[in-house]
Parts: C-alpha cells; sequence; structure tokens
C-alpha cells in the first residue's frame, strides 16, 4: 500500500499580504459587449499555514470605499446603495473554511464571502507563484487568486434591459487577487 503525501508550497507561519505589492480586482461585463475593471485599493489579509496543511486558514476584509474603476462617476455610482451601499455596509470580508491542496502548487480555497451584508460559501482557486526572500530580508510569498460570484447572490440587482436584449451590467462577477504575503515574525 502506498501513500501519497502533498506538501504545501508554502512554508508554514502566517504570512501577512503586502497591500503595495498586491491586487484586489474584479471584472464584469457591461452592456455584453465589454469588460469594466476596477480593484479595491484599500484591503488587508492573511494565511495561516500550520504543520497540517488542512488547517491552513485565509482571511481579509477590503473597504468598499476604496472601489476604483479609474472613472470617478462610476466608483460613485458602486458606492452608492444601487451596489455595494457603502453607507451601510462598509467592508466586504473572506474567511476560509476548506483549503485544499490540488497539487504541491495549486489550491482550492472554500470560505464563506460577506458582501452587501449578505454571506454566502465561494470557492477560490490558488496559484502558489513562488517564495523568495526580498531585499530587506523579509520572505515572500507570491499567488494568484481567481473566481467568480453572482451579484444578486447579495442583493445587488441594480440593473437595466438593453433594446439588444443585453443587460447594462452582467450579474457574474470575476475575481483576481494578485497578493504578494510576507511571513510574520
Amino acid at each position: 500500500m502506498s501513500t501519497t503525501t502533498i506538501t504545501t508550497a508554502i512554508p508554514t507561519g502566517t504570512w501577512g499580504v503586502d497591500p503595495s505589492h498586491s491586487k484586489v480586482g474584479f471584472a464584469v461585463k457591461h452592456m455584453g459587449i465589454a469588460t469594466v475593471r476596477g480593484e479595491f485599493t484599500d484591503f488587508e489579509g492573511t494565511l495561516e499555514i500550520g504543520e497540517d496543511p488542512s488547517a491552513a486558514r485565509a482571511y481579509g476584509a477590503v473597504k468598499v470605499q476604496s472601489v476604483d474603476t479609474n472613472e470617478a462617476q462610476r466608483d460613485e455610482h458602486l458606492r452608492s446603495a444601487d451596489f455595494f451601499d457603502a453607507d451601510q455596509y462598509s467592508e466586504l470580508s473572506f474567511e476560509s473554511t476548506r483549503i485544499e491542496a490540488l497539487d504541491d502548487e495549486e489550491y482550492r480555497i472554500t470560505g464563506n464571502l460577506t458582501l452587501h451584508g449578505i454571506t454566502n460559501e465561494i470557492v477560490l482557486h490558488a496559484d502558489v507563484q513562488g517564495t523568495d526572500v526580498d531585499p530587506w530580508g523579509n520572505e515572500r510569498v507570491g499567488l494568484e487568486v481567481t473566481g467568480q460570484l453572482s451579484r444578486g447572490d447579495y442583493d445587488m440587482k441594480f440593473n437595466q434591459a438593453l433594446g439588444s436584449g443585453n443587460m447594462l451590467v452582467a450579474d457574474k462577477v470575476k475575481l483576481a487577487l494578485d497578493i504578494s504575503a510576507v511571513r510574520q515574525s
């Protein structure tokens, strides 16, 4: 009988997301013909890796007010009650419930995403880009994390039907996080 052991590509420890070298982005179809991309510029996150990889945890939060699509009028609309309702729901948060190694560098992260006052389970895919030590002696890990969600699952229903049959804003939102995290001492 043989046993297969998958080791984690991320060394054990607590890793804090470095916002100056990371990005929390999203993309959504506009009018069914173009993709609008945006990001949140104020966020934090932590990854905890123990000796038992199945006990790994990931969690983080984003300040909704920091949404940036490179168009000030659209950003204000996104902060309004039509979308994020930033005055009432100032933060969105994520906490993993399970992290599974698919191989040495790929992980499936299942967790709870709270957005617009509603919590739903979401599944994310993470690719470890590697680890290295920066010029100041900090050990870093790079991750690319992707996933998608339905706006309707979070009661974000603002929309408008167009004469073509397309909707002004798609329901499906793609998530793309580029993460550089530093091992905490």
